[in-house]
């Protein structure tokens, strides 16, 4: 059969640069969240990665404490834009995914603007109907559907679902997270759960035997499965804390319960697992954060450092609960390739995105050609865990840009040796990458 005759990169680029993509994690909110929908340039400049950027460079004479307890956004605004887009060149990721995203939404000509009085006043005009700016954003990013982080431990959170409120679930899809298992947070599992405010009564009752271990579980279990249908959540999902490790087998004896309530290893045993093999839900583990590296920046969400992970604890959940899927993104670079070998060797571990610190050019083109040459298109090249949804522009822009080389790369290499891909093949290629690998295994 003659080989069909197309420019090969052309196309992959059109392919990749149309496809749309299902962003498996994100921190979004629909815009019927009122507050918790972040947008604009304020919310842009507010976020942690330029925060964390403008400390680095800032007078000494502007203090953590001023900056976040007595400015107002607006002020602090002005600033970093000040800082990083006026007195310097914005040529990090961060600010150029801010000139990106005003580029797309065609304020090119206010890029070099000494204050933000202009753009502002362009927002403030889409600021009459969130919905159409929202769906503007998701024309322009060319997204399917994203899916939220949902914590049902957050009041603030937790009342749009109680009350209800309606919102486009075709577009902004749900994941329950769940890091206070992986935590031991009693206290929280108190609060919430047992509607205990006083956690030193919540102790008293379970040392003098009117909560037992196996009410306390069940009790979090029922709490986390009626979230779960709540929400309609297409997976459960944490974050790892530093250090973590699981305990194969691990259970605190009930004569031990007056001086330790159920680990985290025990939480996933008993609460976590169950759960997901219930509700046939898979897991979701965001791995290598370190909390709090640096509590100056703690109100923006920015003082999280990243440390090497053993992954033995991920060994052990995949072999040992090979029914129960496993949604990984690693933070450290060092544990990528570790990652693809698990990958490899477990049928039950889907790896995703390029998370926080790797979720740069240079690196996210590592990652990915390293994915591909161990993996083929068995993994979700990119999520953009974007909080602020404007960051959906930019971040999709950077990655379909980078993916597509990729994809030609290995192209090139198949042609060197007389095969030629089809069209066909590509397209098929792409829809994986982009969020075709992910429902698929999804459906598994």
């Amino acid at each position: 059969m003659e080989e069909e005759k197309f420019d090969l990169e052309a196309f992959v680029e059109n392919e990749v640069k149309s496809v749309q993509v299902v962003d498996l994690h994100t921190h979004l909110f629909p815009p019927e969240h009122d507050e918790l929908f972040l947008w604009g340039i304020d919310e842009l400049l507010n976020y942690h990665y330029i925060v964390s950027e403008f400390f680095m460079v800032a007078s000494s004479d502007v203090t953590s404490q001023a900056f976040f307890a007595e400015y107002t956004e607006e002020k602090r605004s002005d600033l970093i834009w000040t800082t990083l887009f006026v007195l310097r060149t914005p040529v990090s990721e961060a600010c150029q995914g801010v000139i990106r995203v005003l580029s797309r939404l065609g304020l090119e000509k206010h890029l070099k603007d000494d204050t933000l009085d202009s753009i502002r006043a362009w927002f403030h005009e889409r600021q009459k109907d969130p919905r159409e700016y929202a769906k503007t954003i998701f024309e322009l990013a060319g997204i399917k559907y994203v899916v939220m982080t949902n914590i049902p431990f957050v009041e603030e959170e937790a009342r749009y679902w109680e009350n209800q409120v309606n919102f486009d679930k075709t577009l902004f899809k749900s994941a329950l997270r769940v890091d206070q298992l992986l935590t031991a947070d009693w206290e929280t599992f108190a609060k919430v759960v047992f509607k205990i405010e006083d956690f030193n009564k919540f102790q008293k009752m379970v040392v003098e035997g009117y909560l037992s271990k196996s009410e306390l579980l069940e009790k979090i279990l029922d709490y986390l499965e009626c979230w779960a249908r709540k929400i309609d959540a297409l997976y459960l999902f944490a974050s790892t804390p530093a250090k973590f490790e699981y305990e194969e087998n691990a259970e605190t004896p009930s004569q031990d319960m007056k001086f330790n309530l159920p680990r985290a290893s025990e939480l996933i045993d008993k609460v976590l697992i169950p759960l997901a093999r219930k509700l046939n839900l898979p897991i979701g583990l965001k791995v290598g954060a370190c909390r709090g590296v640096n509590p100056d920046l703690a109100p923006c969400n920015g003082g999280d450092g990243v440390e090497v992970v053993d992954t033995k604890f991920l060994q052990s959940l995949c072999r040992k609960f090979a029914d129960v899927k496993f949604l990984v993104t690693f933070l450290a670079r060092s544990n990528q390739h570790e990652a693809c070998v698990l990958s490899n060797k477990f049928r039950n571990c889907h790896l995703y995105g390029c998370w926080w610190f790797c979720n740069n050019p240079s690196i996210i083109e590592e990652i990915t050609n390293m994915r591909i040459e161990m993996l083929g298109t068995a993994f979700t090249a990119q999520h953009s865990d974007a909080r602020v949804i404007d960051q959906l522009i930019y971040k999709w822009d950077h990655s379909r840009n980078i993916i597509g080389k990729c994809l030609i790369k290995r192209y090139k290499e198949l042609q060197k040796v007389g095969y030629f891909v089809s069209k066909n093949q590509i397209q098929r290629d792409v829809q994986l990458l982009f969020g075709g690998s992910f429902e698929e295994f999804m459906a598994k």
